[in-house]
């Protein structure tokens, strides 16, 4: 017989909860709460209405430039990790290259470097064999610090996915290459698309290394964003934040709308 919870030990867990979900989601309601304010600096909560800073953002273009810049370079990354993490996910899974096991620790590896020595290493390291960074730099950067979570994710799905469905195939008369196309992406897809999510989001909103990899005319958004809060910030860095925000809130939108997001998570 199950016993009831104790009143006292629902209340308490009712404000953990609560509590919770505050300190996770308050942030962001002040960050979207200094991004109408009328006020000329940071300040909550806001004194007045105003759209102003959006408009401040939207038709400034330094901001512009590094938006596109960050986009572009999301795009790229996002295509990269998804293609290198998704192969060496299945590879992995079937075991067929030697030392699967330590190839599995190698990939997800830069998910236990701290960034900013990463950051520190391919900047001496690219420096030292190529010259002077470039966006393929910063391409290459953040797709080895992306990949790792598309293999997470994939070899999740992989691991629950039914190993007779390919011998299947097989026994019908696929080849290789169909089998694949077939039969193991579209096992793959859940894991691929929270891959790919969490690499374009990784990519866009990475500060460190695009930090330490930045020159002039290659300063990607959260780099601009943290200079202007060094120097000279404002409620526009907040507009720009709950951009950024919109954004992420949207992809998650697209996926749940493709795939169901319950199946992503899944993954």
């Amino acid at each position: 017989m199950v016993r009831s919870v104790p009143p006292l030990l629902r209340l308490l867990a009712w404000v953990f909860v609560a509590l919770s979900a505050l300190f996770l989601i308050g942030p962001l309601i002040v960050v979207i709460g200094v991004s109408v304010s009328e006020s000329r600096f940071i300040a909550f909560p806001p004194s007045g209405f105003s759209l102003r800073w959006y408009q401040a953002v939207l038709g400034s273009d330094t901001y512009l430039a590094a938006a596109w810049l960050s986009l572009r370079l999301a795009v790229l990354v996002t295509f990269s990790a998804t293609l290198l993490g998704g192969a060496a996910a299945v590879a992995i899974h079937r075991r067929r290259l030697p030392a699967s096991e330590a190839m599995a620790t190698f990939f997800l590896s830069p998910l236990v470097l701290p960034t900013i020595i990463y950051a520190l290493g391919m900047l001496m390291l690219w420096s030292a064999l190529f010259g002077p960074v470039s966006l393929l730099t910063l391409w290459v950067a953040h797709t080895v610090i992306a990949a790792p979570y598309v293999v997470r994710t994939t070899l999740a799905v992989l691991a629950d996915s039914d190993p007779f469905l390919e011998e299947a195939a097989a026994t019908m008369g696929a080849g290789r290459l169909q089998r694949l196309w077939l039969v193991v992406l579209p096992q793959c897809v859940p894991g691929l698309a929270a891959g790919a999510f969490f690499a374009f989001n990784l990519s866009f909103d990475e500060a460190v290394v695009s930090l330490f990899l930045r020159r002039p005319g290659l300063t990607t958004l959260p780099v601009h964003i943290y200079n202007q809060l060094e120097f000279s910030p404002d409620p526009s860095v907040a507009a720009v934040s709950t951009i950024m925000i919109a954004i992420t809130v949207a992809l998650i939108v697209i996926i749940d709308r493709i795939l169901g997001i319950q199946k992503v998570a899944s993954s």
